[in-house]
């Protein structure tokens, strides 16, 4: 059972609102259409915002943890992400492979703490069914707040939890997690050692940027891979490219 993110700034142009890179949204369907035609573990993908999600988010000025209760900023940001979700689809589906979406708006939410309750029967009758689940970055309802968002990184953990993963594997623009002279940090499993060189994304990033992704991927109980679109392929093969995080 593999949980993959394609993180946002791999499959946008993160840099330019509501872009697609048609070219690496390609190279990565390419790369899940070969592992699904092998001998393939159970599969769900989830993809992050980047210029779509992000873009809008940051325009209303919703985050995971500042809400709106303006419907249509809701709308934007829902809106926004379902239209890359429907690429991102679109390319898997021209690749034979049995991709579905699943909207987080309309399944997760939040309580007052701002715990996330992401029920995963669906995924789970999905996955048993033959079909590859999609998820992505969306906003949810959050009990006393309106609608906040809810990351790819979140629903990467609450998935891998709930369907107690084998494996994790983030996808990024970076062959892994780098240290401060750009080389590529082979193992984590203490936050602390990596704090200092774990800096913010450049580019507008309401979830938390590489320092975020390292916490919530700590947490989990299955190891988990940080690596770039040219490793990909390695990943879904059964190695461990880029950075480990345990």
């Amino acid at each position: 059972m593999i949980v993959l993110k394609l993180g946002g700034s791999v499959i946008t142009e993160k840099n330019r609102a509501e872009t697609l890179d048609g070219d690496a949204l390609e190279r990565a369907a390419d790369a899940i259409a070969a592992a699904r035609a092998g001998d393939a573990a159970d599969l769900v993908v989830v993809h992050g915002g980047g210029s779509f999600g992000h873009h809008n988010a940051s325009e209303h000025g919703v985050t995971t943890t500042e809400g709106t209760r303006d419907a249509n900023a809701a709308l934007d940001i829902h809106g926004a992400m379902t239209t890359l979700n429907r690429f991102v689809l679109g390319r898997l589906l021209e690749r034979d492979v049995q991709a579905v979406p699943v909207h987080p708006f309309s399944t997760a939410h939040r309580d007052g703490d701002g715990t996330l309750d992401l029920p995963t029967g669906q995924v789970e009758t999905m996955l048993a069914e033959g079909f590859v689940p999609v998820l992505h970055g969306d906003v949810i309802a959050h009990a006393g707040a309106g609608a906040t968002v809810v990351s790819g990184d979140e629903l990467v953990a609450a998935l891998a939890r709930a369907l107690e993963a084998d494996r994790i594997g983030l996808c990024s623009t970076v062959p892994g997690v780098l240290d401060d002279e750009d080389a590529v940090i082979d193992r984590i499993d203490d936050f602390e050692t990596v704090a200092d060189v774990l800096g913010a994304s450049e580019a507008t990033d309401v979830t938390g940027g590489m320092a975020g992704k390292v916490q919530t991927l700590l947490d989990l109980e299955a190891a988990a891979s940080v690596f770039d679109l040219a490793s990909l392929a390695s990943f879904l093969d059964g190695e461990n490219p880029g950075t480990t995080i345990d």
